[in-house]
């Protein structure tokens, strides 16, 4: 088992201006930030609505699917009471 051992405020402070001399920032190469720059952009307005329009098809889609599966199994269930009743 681990044991916890607790450092005093001062101990803390010490070892984070130790860790802070010790560790160096770090620059990454420029072909990353170049990446990270293409794959985080703000897209154009148009595209914004475009989106939104798919989102809302989607919920159509899947409000629909929900909507017959609960009259599938609402109809499973009456067939089995009129079935099982006999």
């Amino acid at each position: 088992m681990f044991r916890r051992t607790i450092l005093s405020e001062d101990q803390m402070l010490a070892l984070e201006a130790h860790l802070a001399g010790t560790l160096r920032p770090v620059t990454p190469p420029l072909e990353v930030v170049q990446r990270l720059r293409e794959r985080i952009h703000f897209p154009q307005p148009e595209e914004i609505v475009s989106r939104f329009r798919d989102w809302q098809r989607m919920f159509v889609v899947l409000g629909s699917v929900m909507s017959g599966m609960l009259v599938i199994i609402t109809l499973a269930r009456a067939l089995y009471y009129l079935v099982g009743r006999k």
